[in-house]
């Protein structure tokens, strides 16, 4: 199924820079031989690649088809796995439930046994949904003796981060960001800890907690120290993906300033550097919320966040705003790239206009004098004169001479 979803993926990516070739070449033809036969070459460009995409994306999903009757689906720690059959009746969110004792794993916990578990210190009860059903979410949230406002909360999709205390439990929202075919894919992941549980909800393109998980089972220790931990080290790698993220916009933005350089900005490159600009705008109004909120947890009055783990939240929040200026400094780079693009334009505009007016004024001296000799009144000087014709034409050719020195030396031609 993965492998299928993957061949989607690479034909929406070829799709996209076939449209990106097609435009290219558009502009070139109309360059060349005019808008003609522009409406019908689009046509048939466009029908080609519907038809190669259509064939892909048929191929893709009869994979999708065989690979749905029998998956694999992660239970417990993520390790063991056993074959189940999928049906539209029987789908489930749940991709972990599991219960630690000092740290140590004691066994998987069905949703449907949530209700009989006891909350203590020394155990921690850690369920991971992914896109739940409303349903399901309730029942669970229900079974966790979950109130009914923060229930109420969790099913709703969140833009912006936030944090609530609910007293008994703290309610954390992030949302998360990656970048599939040179897009943004927001989506979100909902956590809500108290002593001796931890319940997350991923939804849309949010991070798997699956390596996160392993690794904690394999240091019971880490796990013993609490919910708070755990969730302090789930924001950890949700800092991971925003700086291997802010790492890949940082060499587009390389990309741009080295072609700015090299050739100048076209029609076309003014349209991606805004969407840049703008898709790095939408980041930061998604990540900047987070230092706050991870700085509040670290100095909350809460008798859940203990205060071994106030620390792991301060760092975080810190990795955090480091990541922010970051993504500050690639949007500013964007606007110096773009300014500086004007600024090379008008200069070549300049001095465009410096060569016509030099070229102008060279020009106006011949004119005017043949404009004068071509008055046709009786009484012109050294009309009659055998070297008046080849003197005006040296006078001529001498000034602009003279003129062609003194404008070349300026730096005008």
């Amino acid at each position: 199924m993965q492998e299928a979803r993957e061949r989607i993926e690479e034909a929406e990516y070829e799709l996209e820079q076939a449209q990106e070739q097609l435009q290219q070449v558009v502009e070139q033809f109309t360059e060349e031989h005019g808008s003609e036969e522009l409406d019908s070459i689009i046509d048939q460009e466009s029908e080609d690649q519907a038809n190669d995409y259509a064939d892909s994306e048929e191929l893709a999903s009869a994979s999708i088809s065989e690979d749905s009757h029998e998956r694999d689906v992660v239970v417990g720690d993520g390790q063991s796995v056993e074959k189940k059959t999928k049906s539209k009746e029987t789908s489930t969110g749940l991709v972990a439930s599991v219960e630690y004792v000092h740290g140590k794993k004691r066994e998987s916990v069905p949703l449907d046994k949530l209700s009989g578990y006891k909350k203590d210190s020394s155990r921690l009860l850690w369920v991971g949904l992914k896109d739940p059903s409303p349903e399901e979410l309730k029942k669970v949230c229900k079974d966790l003796s979950i109130i009914d406002e923060a229930a109420q909360e969790i099913l709703e999709l969140h833009r912006k981060p936030k944090v609530i205390d609910y007293g008994n439990y703290i309610q954390l929202v992030a949302v998360t960001i990656t970048k599939q075919n040179k897009k943004l894919v927001f989506g979100e992941m909902q956590m809500i800890f108290g002593v001796g549980f931890v319940l997350t909800v991923r939804r849309g393109g949010a991070m798997t907690n699956s390596s996160l998980r392993e690794r904690l089972e394999s240091c019971p220790e880490l796990i013993a120290r609490g919910s708070d931990f755990v969730v302090a080290e789930i924001l950890d790698v949700f800092v991971d993906s925003f700086s291997a993220l802010a790492s890949r916009l940082e060499v587009e933005v390389n990309q741009v300033e080295q072609k700015m350089m090299l050739r100048g900005f076209r029609e076309t490159d003014i349209r991606k550097l805004y969407k840049q600009r703008r898709d790095l705008l939408r980041i930061r109004t998604s990540i900047t919320p987070m230092v706050e909120i991870c700085r509040k947890i670290a100095v909350m009055n809460s008798p859940i966040i203990e205060p071994d783990s106030r620390a792991y939240f301060t760092i975080v929040s810190d990795r955090i705003a480091r990541i922010d200026e970051q993504i500050h400094a690639l949007h500013e780079a964007l606007a110096f790239a773009f300014e500086a693009s004007l600024m090379i334009g008008q200069s070549h505009q300049t001095d465009i206009t410096k060569k016509l007016a030099a070229w102008a004024a060279i020009l106006a001296v011949p004119t005017a004098v043949a404009g004068i000799y071509g008055m046709n009144f009786a009484y012109m000087p050294e009309l009659q004169w055998k070297f008046g014709y080849p003197l005006v034409l040296g006078i001529m050719g001498g000034v602009c001479g003279f003129l062609f020195h003194k404008f070349k030396k300026s730096a005008w031609l």
